[in-house]
Formats: C-alpha cells, structure tokens, sequence
C-alpha cells in the first residue's frame, strides 16, 4: 500500500513538474535545463560556486519559439493571411495573334477576346501548348480536335463555371453528341475567371502524351470543334447554338494564324444562295417587268 502511494506521489509531483516547465516556456520563452535545475537543488553552479547560473535556453523551447516565428510570421514579423493572394487574371492579348500565338476569333468582326462570341488563342511554350480561351456564357468553353469536322470521337478540353463562381478546366470525351468527363486530365498551369457574363480561361497541356483514345497528339493537325453554353451546378448542358462553328481547315500548332469566323448574324452575304438571289433580284430590277 505504502509503494502505490509513494508511486503516486512521484507521479504527481513529475507531474506538477512539467506544468511548472510549461508555465515557464509559455510565459518567458526560456525554460531551466536538467543541469540548472541541479544548481538550484544544490545551491552550486557548474563551476561549483555558490549560486552561480548559466543562463541557458532549453532545447525545446527554442525550437517551439523558432517554428512559431517561422511559421505564422512573416519576414516583417506580421502574421500571414490565411491563404496566399492571388495573382489578378491577365487579358489576353489579342495584339499577339498571327504573331507569337494563333487566335481563332467567331463573332461580329474585329472582335477581340472580350467581345467575340468565342474566342481562342494557341502558343507553344517548350513541350507544352498554352490556350486561352473566351466565349460570351455563363456556364462553359470549350475546344475540341477532330479528324473529321465532326462531333464523336473527340478530345476535348473544357472551362466551366461552378456555382461557386469557380472557372475549372474539365477533360472529356465526345460519344456522339454527348461529352463524357474523363478523369485523366491533362491540364496544368490552370487560370479561370468569370466576369461580366464571360467565362475567360488558361492553361498548359503537354504536347505529345501517350497513345490513348481520348488524348489526341497535338503534335498532329486537327479540325478545331468550338462550342459554349450554360452549365448547372458546374456541370455541363447542349451547346447555345444547333450547329457550333467548326475549323475549314486543320489548324497546326507550329503555325500561328489569326483565323475571323463571322458569326451567323454577319454570315448573310456570304451565303452562295443569299448572293443568287441577289444577283437574281438586282437583275429583274434592271431589266424590269417584261
């Protein structure tokens, strides 16, 4: 009975102990070593003179103190924020475009990045490709390459706008007319920003990836597939228009063209029958009523 109750006692006084110790760190930051807390006991310091004390930080401590410091304080001793700040959204320029970037620009002309309908940008940048893209949506852009000017069996890459004002780049791949997400997403670098009724995005993608079914050699031409439209709860719906406008020609990653798509509302004299007829109609004028 008595060795349990001296057992206990020892553990409460080690106990007692080691709040003491803390109390000291959290109050002063210096906390006695084992070697001056047998000075104190003894009443002798290390060279065996009466109360004479090394002044001396504890090991712990000094490491507590050191990682707070360098882990919630800045170099001017400021706490830092709660997450890092953000670099701004940088515009794409569309003054590099057939220059150091190929742009395809689909809407009224001499639109730009913030205007046009849709809007897309290609670069290299080492084994990387870098697009940008725009279109004038609340909900998704997106870029897919083709073999055939058709929709099925593409690569496509995304943007989409979530509900919670978020711009995140999405894989997927088209089965017909329907796009299926693919998990393996080989976007990196990404930036995305939605801003006055316009889903605005970056990012890299490696230009050459191992031969798979959804991931198209970019290395390689393709027919580019352009298409935007609402998004529900961050997931994408039906494009806005029936037919989106696609590529006439394969477009090259090693040749940067600035390629103008009138939109449908410009497209009316370019149409060959819209010309017959008015070719037809400015003749019956001229020759009149027979």
């Amino acid at each position: 009975m008595d060795v349990c109750e001296d057992s206990e006692m020892k553990t409460k006084r080690r106990l007692l102990q080691f709040l003491v110790l803390l109390i000291q760190i959290g109050w002063s930051g210096v906390a006695p070593s084992p070697t001056d807390e047998g000075a104190l006991r003894t009443g002798h310091g290390e060279h065996g003179e009466p109360g004479h004390q090394e002044p001396h930080k504890d090991s712990y401590s000094t490491f507590a103190s050191e990682f707070l410091e360098s882990r919630y304080l800045s170099d001017d001793g400021y706490p830092f924020p709660t997450a890092p700040p953000v670099d701004p959204f940088a515009k794409i320029k569309v003054s590099d475009c057939g220059v150091t970037k190929g742009c395809i620009r689909y809407g009224k002309p001499g639109c730009d990045a913030e205007t046009c309908d849709y809007f897309l940008s290609y670069r290299r940048i080492g084994t990387d490709v870098e697009y940008e893209m725009s279109a004038d949506t609340d909900g998704w852009v997106a870029v897919g390459f083709s073999s055939d000017k058709k929709m099925g069996g593409d690569d496509v890459m995304g943007c989409v706008h979530d509900d919670n004002g978020r711009v995140r780049i999405h894989h997927f791949y088209n089965v017909g007319q329907w796009a299926k997400e693919i998990k393996r997403n080989p976007a990196r670098d990404e930036e995305g920003i939605f801003e006055n009724n316009r889903v605005t995005c970056r990012f890299k993608r490696p230009l050459y990836v191992p031969r798979e079914e959804t991931l198209v050699d970019l290395h390689l031409s393709w027919y580019y597939l352009f298409a935007w439209g609402p998004a529900i709860q961050g997931s994408i719906t039906r494009h806005d228009i029936d037919s989106p406008p696609v590529s006439d020609h394969m477009i090259s990653i090693y040749k940067y063209e600035d390629i103008f798509m009138p939109s449908t509302a410009y497209q009316t004299f370019n149409s060959p029958l819209c010309l017959l007829l008015i070719v037809a109609l400015t003749f019956y004028l001229l020759m009149g009523t027979p």
